[in-house]
């Protein structure tokens, strides 16, 4: 159904990588004869897919990826391939959890939790999947497996919306037209994993199926860290002769357990598998369904759009220190907290109880005997419901202005998404009273009634979006186009009856432009240059966690709501991308330099004792510069890769942050130019695939990430969290032409390392555990030497 459109193709991705930064991930997928073959490389304009532009023709750098080359990395989740095989992608594990990672692309992050400033967008068959709450991604939910082709986009396009500061990836699904056969694959490892999956897919020319089921468990290499991924993924597909259709079901039950960071002189003592407090427990559960396709109107004209519904249900729980007190009230032992004013102890309500009841009236009541001295934990309980549907609709056409070849897009999307939104902290009991490793926190029955938070919030994006590829020369074309968004959102607190803080009704508007050129010299040498501006509208959770003067306690807790302002990115880009014959082999390269700049930046102010009590704030501007270098090629049997990032992220507004479990003390000054915490400066990766024989292919990769600053030290005033390299070694064999076997070694000399660090208190909890801890450092160690091996059985 190819159509003779000019610059107009199909969205099609080869597996061969021709677009800038397009690097090493692409030579484990490659034989030989591809590298020297030239194909042509189509990039969809926007995230609608369809149409889409020669990578010649790019005003930004686009990684593109497909399923062979997710394949053949061996990697076991999407965030891993990204980490591994992506340039200028780097991860921070915050949590411990591998399907719960800190993705950051050029300094900018998509992350599933709160408290990060979101900097990406994310698009699956056109689908955005950003959660409406915070804006977060849930890397947990997304199939690697089950992914067609990938594109991580640079820069602020403005044609992806909302969130699109610093990237975007737009991933499309396979169907029974890309996947034909069946598969079972089994696989175990190191740490109790195992997994197991089955697809299946085909076509009778006009219909076509695909489905994927998945399991996966792992006990975790940190105690206490046990985590379970059930996925299961249907596509029916039609196929006409002028139009495409895609039905597209998913189902996700997911139990994560990611631990944290924990105070790295703990680690010292009980090793790196030591866990601080727990449990740290993520339920996510999906049902999503979407109808994706295009319609050719006529040889120059091609419809393009999407319409979904997705519901997801997260529940969390997490044990923790207690800011809560033992006192006395009116004679009766009870519980309270100190008065952020005044710094007075004042009795705790408890939930379901009149507000004057104290503990030791609640225990003659009830017949239990709680002590008060003995409730020194807390369990913090979430559960957001979140109900999103909208559609996307655009248009693409390919007539000629004058005799140059010419693509117009333009589109518009609706998302609107209902959340409910419910939290509460339990008073518990902090199993810390010997040199144990334990440190759980077991219930009590009892809340804090002031801690309650009920949020229903409706939040409505609506965008036009318009770009156009002109070739003014054979050699010279042109890009120009922009966005309009606005975003609603509408906040209304249950607690009060109406009259809560919580209520808002808050609007943001912008348009955003893009323009870009790019120009071939040669057939072996191109340049771009290109500026761009996007926004993202401040999310529902970080609308309602705003003021300094009574700060929350994420994910759990939120106050009332100062407004915010919209970030704003202005970026520009330009480089160079060529290819070369040297030593009788072929070789691509590409060289390019970045420039962002985030105003009113929205950062989270650390203003409590507890790690994750603070507020929202924007704090002026941020910059990120870079530059970034990539070569790859061949070698005879052996492909190899290099990518190196240079990014420096700073604060270009001084400001004061709290940082109150700072070394230094709080309230620090942030100078312009000091960097911000958690983004190494450099970053490194080779790669090197070896096709030994017909039937054995070997290979490894060297990832280097540089030394990053603590969060909490945004003043830069304390030594930094060593960076770190790492080798991974792969395998696969075919046994015959239905068994492949595979096996990947993670950190294969068991490097210890840390991935993220920030502050915090320690002493409450191990004070008495371990005199004399005096050392505020939190980490979050990366993993030990991790094999996985299994085997995939097509038929």
């Amino acid at each position: 159904m190819n159509k003779p459109l000019g610059p107009v193709v199909r969205h099609t991705c080869v597996g061969i990588s021709a677009v800038p930064l397009l690097l090493l991930a692409s030579a484990p997928a490659l034989a030989d004869d591809q590298m020297v073959e030239e194909e042509m490389v189509v990039v969809a304009a926007t995230p609608v897919g369809g149409a889409g532009v020669s990578e010649e023709q790019l005003i930004a750098p686009v990684q593109t990826k497909t399923a062979m080359d997710m394949k053949n990395s061996g990697a076991t989740g999407l965030a891993d391939y990204l980490r591994d095989n992506m340039a200028s992608v780097s991860v921070n594990e915050a949590v411990s959890n591998p399907w719960q990672p800190d993705v950051q692309y050029r300094g900018f992050t998509a992350s599933p939790l709160l408290g990060l400033p979101q900097g990406m967008s994310v698009y699956m068959n056109g689908t955005r999947v950003n959660e409406p709450f915070g804006d977060t991604v849930n890397w947990d939910l997304l199939l690697l497996d089950a992914v067609q082709s990938m594109d991580l986009h640079s820069g602020s396009n403005p044609v992806f919306g909302q969130n699109t500061l610093g990237g975007a990836l737009a991933m499309r699904l396979k169907n029974g037209f890309d996947y034909e056969g069946s598969e079972v694959e089994v696989g175990g490892g190191s740490f109790g994993y195992r997994q197991i999956q089955a697809q299946t897919g085909g076509n009778n020319g006009e219909w076509g199926y695909y489905l994927l089921a998945n399991r996966e468990q792992d006990d975790g290499w940190r105690k206490y860290s046990d985590s379970e991924v059930q996925q299961l993924l249907s596509v029916l597909s039609w196929r006409g002769d002028d139009t495409d259709l895609n039905l597209t079901t998913m189902l996700d039950n997911n139990r994560l357990i990611g631990n944290g960071a924990a105070p790295q002189e703990l680690m010292e003592i009980e090793g790196r598998s030591a866990v601080y407090t727990h449990p740290d427990e993520t339920r996510n559960q999906l049902g999503y369904i979407a109808l994706d396709g295009q319609h050719w109107v006529s040889d120059d004209v091609q419809l393009s759009g999407n319409v979904y519904f997705r519901s997801n249900r997260i529940r969390t729980i997490n044990g923790d220190d207690s800011d809560y007190e033992e006192c006395d009230a009116n004679g009766f032992e009870t519980l309270c907290e100190s008065d952020d004013d005044t710094g007075a102890l004042e009795p705790v309500a408890f939930r379901g109880y009149d507000e004057e009841l104290t503990l030791d009236e609640i225990n003659d009541l009830n017949g239990t005997d709680l002590d008060s001295d003995e409730l020194d934990g807390t369990l913090n309980r979430s559960r957001t419901n979140q109900k999103s549907m909208g559609f996307a609709l655009q248009s693409a056409f390919s007539q000629p202005v004058g005799d140059r070849d010419n693509l117009l897009v333009a589109g518009v999307s609706v998302d609107r998404a209902n959340i409910r939104f419910r939290s509460g902290t339990e008073f518990g009991v902090l199993r810390n009273d010997s040199a144990s490793d334990d440190r759980g926190v077991s219930a009590s029955g009892l809340y804090d009634a002031e801690s309650e938070v009920a949020l229903n919030a409706r939040v409505t994006h609506i965008g036009l979006f318009v770009t156009d590829t002109l070739s003014v020369t054979d050699a010279l074309s042109v890009t120009a186009g922009g966005r309009f968004n606005t975003t609603h959102i509408l906040m209304d607190d249950q607690i009060e009856d109406g009259e809560g803080s919580l209520n808002g009704d808050h609007r943001f508007s912008r348009f955003n432009p893009q323009a870009g050129t790019t120009y071939r010299w040669s057939d072996d040498l191109s340049g771009y240059l290109s500026y761009s501006e996007a926004s993202r509208a401040p999310s529902p959770a970080e609308l309602s966690c705003a003021d300094p003067d009574d700060p929350c306690k994420l994910p759990n807790g939120f106050v009332a709501d100062p407004p915010l302002k919209q970030v704003v990115t202005r970026s520009v880009e330009t480089g160079l991308r060529g290819s070369e014959v040297w030593g009788g082999h072929d070789w691509r390269w590409n060289a390019g330099a970045f420039h962002a700049t985030n105003h009113n930046d929205i950062l989270f102010q650390q203003a409590g004792g507890l790690t994750s009590e603070g507020y929202f704030s924007n704090v002026g501007k941020t910059r990120r510069i870079g530059t970034e270098l990539s070569l790859n090629g061949d070698l005879g049997k052996v492909n190899v890769g290099a990518a190196w990032t240079w990014m420096r992220a700073t604060f270009e507004t001084p400001f004061v942050s709290f940082s109150p479990n700072n070394p230094l003390g709080g309230d620090r000054q942030v100078e312009a130019g000091d960097r911000i915490p958690g983004l190494p400066e450099h970053n490194l990766k080779l790669m090197a695939d070896w096709q030994m024989t017909e039937r054995f292919n070997l290979g490894g990769d060297v990832q280097y990430r540089s030394s990053q600053y603590f969060r909490g030290d945004e003043a830069n005033e304390n030594p930094q969290l060593a960076g770190y390299g790492l080798v991974n070694l792969r395998a696969r064999y075919q046994a015959t032409a239905a068994l492949e076997l595979y096996a990947r070694v993670n950190n294969l000399f068991d490097r210890e390392y840390a991935t993220f660090g920030m502050y915090g208190e320690s002493d409450e909890v191990l004070g008495d555990i371990y005199p004399g801890f005096d050392d505020e450092r939190f980490v979050s160690p990366g993993a030990p030497r991790t094999v996985r091996m299994g085997a995939s059985l097509k038929f």
